[in-house]
Formats: structure tokens, sequence, C-alpha cells
């Protein structure tokens, strides 16, 4: 195999993962490049634009001085050492998983292919996809993985905003097909990240992926349900939260929300859910979490509603301020968010939505635009201001003291006209 100074990686697929990859190997003094289908997404990177948070337009520079150059034609494969899959694995309209992208990106790297080559799959996906689906799709070239060319599994785990744990830090999973394969692409990975951690193979890496993000969806689900039990029985969650955050040992800190986000969230107890029943197995905790977290937005609703007939305030033509419709605090991403869903909710019972987001300039659901709001001028003029995520631009008390009436969804504020989830 070659060391790692001599290696041209090409990342294939420069989403929010793809380009963090890219510009992490850049950074570490590996030759990149980037392959993605999407031509406006390429133009952006070769202009020294960025379309992601945590990057700016001058890191994208800084890449592209460094050598960096992406591509929508498969040739840029050509001649690679290393090539790193970052494709999108979304849900079906049924909510099944679709390895559209990931099947297109082996028959991408397949005429390419040569003897020595490392292929990594980073894509969340369920057990076995490396193994059955990508594997075979890359061997109609020939060349036996695990023989001829080094085969992983190694999943993404880029939490969009945090601070404190990047791509560097953040310890890199790595499964390979054979134990020569998962020390090839330690080689490489090495290079970018501070630590590797070695499965025992493909699957378990897949498995582990599904579990850390299942894990978070299931404590949320439990928090969701109590919130909702506790608001039936007139007792304060975000008080119960608190206390039991005290306890040292045995207990981490979950709070309630108006429903769960962006694309790993929401998206792998599905793959973890679809993978289980096709195995002739049911996970029957992670569907009910699903379930809970799910119907959120349209619980969101009703309590909206309801505390509109509190107030003795109309719900048909009600004018309700979203504030904060990505999927989470402080990014502009909105995979997923669950403000979609509930704007869907607010129209189905005739409520008019408005929103503000200090990272987004417009925003539509189902191709129908949500009026934006002015701070400045709107807020006053809204019967509800529902507060969906705390972007640290946001001063609440000042956002409580000129609204009428604030819907708090994640319990940061005690002011005496907002009611809490």
């Amino acid at each position: 195999m070659e060391t790692a100074q001599n290696d041209r990686v090409v990342v294939v697929g420069l989403g929010y993962v793809g380009i963090r990859i890219a510009h992490e190997a850049v950074m570490a003094g590996l030759s990149v490049r980037g392959y993605d289908t999407a031509g406006d997404r390429v133009d952006l990177l070769n202009s020294g634009r960025s379309y992601v948070d945590d990057l700016s337009d001058f890191d994208i520079d800084v890449m592209r001085s460094l050598g960096f150059e992406a591509s929508s034609e498969p040739e840029v494969l050509a001649g690679a050492t290393a090539v790193v899959v970052c494709v999108p694995t979304p849900l079906r309209a049924d909510r099944t998983p679709d390895l559209a992208a990931v099947r297109a990106a082996a028959r991408s790297i397949a005429p390419f292919l040569r003897a020595d080559m490392l292929v990594s799959l980073e894509s969340t996906t369920y057990p076995g996809t490396t193994e059955e689906v990508f594997r075979p799709l890359l061997e109609t070239t020939g060349l036996t993985a695990g023989e001829d060319f080094s085969l992983v599994y190694s999943p993404e785990r880029i939490d969009p905003g945090n601070r404190e744990f990047g791509l560097r830090n953040t310890p890199k999973i790595i499964g390979g097909l054979t134990p020569q394969c998962a020390e090839h692409a330690a080689r490489i990975y090495g290079k970018i990240v501070d630590r590797t951690v070695f499965t025992a193979g493909p699957r378990e890496a897949e498995m582990a992926k599904l579990l850390e993000n299942t894990y978070r969806n299931v404590n949320i689900a439990l928090v969701n349900e109590l919130a909702m039990s506790c608001d039936a029985l007139g007792i304060d969650v975000w008080d119960v939260v608190s206390a039991a955050a005290t306890k040292p040992f045995g207990f981490e800190s979950f709070r309630p929300g108006p429903g769960v986000g962006g694309h790993c969230i929401p998206v792998d107890p599905r793959y973890l859910t679809h993978w289980a029943r096709a195995s002739g197995r049911r996970l029957s905790i992670v569907e009910a979490a699903d379930e809970v977290n799910t119907g959120m937005p349209d619980y969101l609703a009703r309590r909206l509603e309801r505390s509109l007939r509190e107030h003795d305030l109309p719900v048909e033509g009600t004018s309700v301020l979203l504030l904060g419709v990505t999927y989470k605090a402080d990014i502009a991403d909105t995979r997923e968010t669950p403000a979609a869903p509930l704007v869907r909710s607010l129209r189905e019972r005739g409520i008019r939505p408005h929103f503000h987001d200090p990272h987004l300039a417009e925003w539509s659901v189902d191709g129908i635009p949500v009026a934006p709001a002015d701070l400045g001028e709107d807020l006053s003029t809204m019967d509800v201001v529902v507060l969906l995520q705390p972007h640290v631009e946001y001063d609440v008390d000042d956002i409580c003291a000129r609204s009428r009436l604030v819907f708090d969804a994640h319990g940061v504020t005690r002011s005496p006209n907002a009611v809490a989830l």
C-alpha cells in the first residue's frame, strides 16, 4: 500500500459532511479533490464561496490556494489513491431508506478503481450496506475488496455548530473489511484526526453509528413524552429535568423540545428499524421513540391552540410568529426541521404562520412561502410568538417584554407572559 504522504484523496459528495472532510484533509497537507453531481455546489466552491455553517468563504479560499478543486465530472477520480464517499442517505416518501446515492457513487468510482486504492464509505446506513450493496458494485471491475483494494466503513460524526468537538478531535471509527483495510484507512485518516478506533468490521461500524443517534432519539422521546404527561398533571417539567440533572452519576440530561431535526437523529433510527424488520425482528422502543418525536410538532400545535383559547384568543386567523426555524440553534441548516410539520399543523387549523430567523432570509414549506417578519416592527403585532430555536441573537427577555404572548418550546424563560411547552 502507498504511504499517506503520497495520497491523492477524492471526496465524493460535498455536502455538510464531505466539504468538512475535504477541508480538514487539505489543511493536513493532503492533495484533495472533490466530486459532486450538483453543478451549482461545485461552482460555489470553485468561486470561493461556502454553503455550510462551520466553514467561511475565507476557509474555502484557503483550500483553493492549497490546491483543492471541485468537479462535477467523475474523471476527477482518476489517479486517486483514496476515495471518501459522503453522499446523502435520505428517507423515501414512505420513510424507508434510500441508498440510490450510495449505489450511484459506487458506479462512478468503479471505472477508476485500481489496485491499492482505499475506498471509505461514510454515509449513514444500515448494517450490511458496505458489504452487500456497495462492495459488489465496486467489484464489477474484477478487483476484489480486501485483496486488491481496501474497503472500509467509517461513519461521519460531525455536529454542525459544535464549537468544542470537530472533525479532528472526535475519534474516527473505522470498520475494515479486513484488518489490513482498517490499517490502510487509519494511515490516511490519522493525518486528519487525532484518534482512530477500529471495530471488528464494517457491520459493527455501521451499527455503532445508528446506535449513537438512536440513543439520542430515544432519550429525547423519553423527555418529550414526560413533558406531555407533566403538562396534563400540572407539573413543571423544566423544574423536574433541572432537579434530576443535579445527580452526578447515572443520569444524562435531555430537554423537551418541538421535535428533532437534522440529517441524523430523525433519519438514523429509521435505518435501524428497517434493518431490524428486514432481519425478522422489531425494535419496539426505537419505533415508539420515533413516533413520539415525529408527533411533537402536532402536539405543539395543539398546545398552542389550547393556549389561545385559555387567553380568549381566536384560533382561526391568528397570527403566529415562529422564531428560529432551523433544526437547531445557531446554524442555518433546515434539514428535517420540526418547524416544517409545525407549519403544516398550524395551516390546517387556520392559523397564519410567520417566521423570523437570523440565519434565513426566506423559507417555505411544501413550496408555499412562509411570510418573513421583522422583529423591530412586527413583534408586537403578532398574536403569539413561538420560540422554536433560542438562537444566540435573540434577546429572549426583550422579546417577551414586547410580545403579547410567548410560547416557549425550550423552557428558556420564566417571563409571566410566556407559556412553556
